[in-house]
């Protein structure tokens, strides 16, 4: 798989490296992934992207915890396995994931026993995002339970902009990082068979 859109290169523009620094984790001990990097091909978007994907990350009314399991089944459910792969190396493990719950959110189904009843409950949403984009009363009269409405609204972004940035990341053909994770075996393989 040859990649279509060539990520960014050192030396880069001084407002470019700017950016890039912003996206990064200032402890980061790799150069920025190659998604900023492709990102930053187009300066005005990726300067625009930023707010929304560090306030995801940074700024959420959602627990980090939840917060990932949405992100995780999101990226797997598209196909971004480069991701699934970033966010289980760096995001899942930091927010209490187990390696049992990062590969159930690649491969299981909503009801894997790696799950609790509340985890479950994110995992049908992400499913039912991607298969519907919509979400039924049953999933969410259960998110009602546990979130305010703000919260419920940022889950739905959450899992927008993952799919946003899987559908950039297939469309583009990313190359995988190198200390990134891959699926695990036996995953479903959404969203690949447009890539071939």
């Amino acid at each position: 798989m040859t990649t279509r859109i060539a990520p960014l290169r050192p030396p880069y523009a001084p407002e470019i490296d700017a950016q890039l620094k912003k996206w990064m984790p200032p402890e980061a001990a790799f150069e920025p992934l190659a998604l900023f990097r492709t990102l930053a091909v187009h300066d005005e978007l990726f300067s625009r992207m930023r707010p929304l994907g560090a306030g995801i990350l940074g700024h959420g009314r959602v627990p980090p915890r939840d917060r990932e399991i949405v992100i995780h089944r999101t990226c797997a459910r598209a196909g971004a396995e480069y991701e699934w792969g970033v966010h289980a190396v760096v995001q899942g493990p930091a927010v209490g994931l187990t390696t049992a719950q990062i590969d159930a959110a690649a491969s299981g189904p909503a009801d894997d026993p790696a799950w609790t009843a509340a985890d479950s409950v994110l995992v049908r949403l992400a499913d039912e995002l991607h298969d519907t984009g919509n979400i039924s009363d049953a999933v969410w009269a259960r998110l009602a339970e546990r979130y305010d409405d703000d919260q419920i609204l940022e889950l739905i972004i959450i899992a927008g902009w993952y799919r946003l940035l899987s559908t950039v990341i297939n469309s583009a053909r990313i190359e995988l990082e190198p200390w990134a994770r891959r699926f695990p075996a036996g995953t479903p393989q959404f969203g690949v068979a447009a890539r071939s």
